[in-house]
């Protein structure tokens, strides 16, 4: 096997959904520049060129509204996890698991093996920090892209209210819009039922071969088994 097939073999996953991002992405780049010039058109204006819309606050905003609520999926699925349970769920960890876990269970400070990464040997704050650091850059990426998000979807509020020949907003007024908050929370009601589906339906239900489900002989009350 040549080192480039196994390294896509081994990396197929991240590779297969990272191509898929990239093909969405120019797709959603694609159809949405049509429908803003669309827009643009039917208010009699001039409507711009691809490269031009892809600086745009529009498609800023469109992207980045999505980044964010699926990096909160994420974060609140790590945190959650750590206590909370499902009975039957491999989303879920045992039930006598909730909480932390022992050094001896997460193969940290003296339970570190030679292969452990560096800093989860440490006794110190490095180990603290790499113990949290995947929720930890979950979070800061929602932070960011919410932010991201807010702003450019000021800039585009704005943007429209100018056409409409209405008085622009400042940003921080813009935050207590509908328009901010009907964009965050109709991506966040989409993402919460989404995680709540996966941890009960997978109770019940089996994908032959994957981990995300249990073997598919596996007893419905049977928690934290991987298939």
């Amino acid at each position: 096997m040549s080192s480039l097939t196994q390294f896509v073999k081994h990396n197929s996953l991240t590779l297969a959904f990272g191509t898929g991002f990239l093909l969405t992405l120019a797709g959603q780049a694609v159809s949405g520049h049509a429908d803003f010039n669309n827009q643009l058109v039917a208010e009699g204006l001039h409507p711009l060129s691809f490269w031009h819309y892809l600086g745009t606050s529009d498609f800023a905003v469109d992207v980045t509204e999505n980044w964010q609520s699926e990096y909160l999926q994420f974060f609140l699925y790590i945190f959650g996890t750590v206590w909370l349970l499902q009975r039957g769920s491999p989303e879920s960890k045992e039930l006598h698991k909730a909480g932390v876990e022992s050094d001896r269970e997460q193969r940290v400070g003296d339970h570190a093996g030679t292969s452990s990464p560096r800093w989860a040997a440490d006794k110190g704050w490095r180990q603290k920090l790499y113990s949290r650091s995947l929720g930890t850059v979950m979070a800061a990426i929602f932070a960011w892209s919410w932010l991201a998000q807010s702003i450019n979807g000021s800039a585009a509020y704005n943007e429209e209210h100018l056409r409409n020949l209405q008085a622009p907003i400042p940003w921080t007024q813009y935050l207590a819009t509908a328009d901010f908050w009907n964009r965050t929370l109709q991506n966040w009601q989409s993402e919460l039922l989404a995680v709540a589906s996966m941890a009960i339906l997978s109770v019940y239900l089996r994908q032959r071969g994957s981990p995300e489900s249990k073997p598919v002989g596996a007893a419905h009350t049977s928690t934290g088994v991987e298939g």
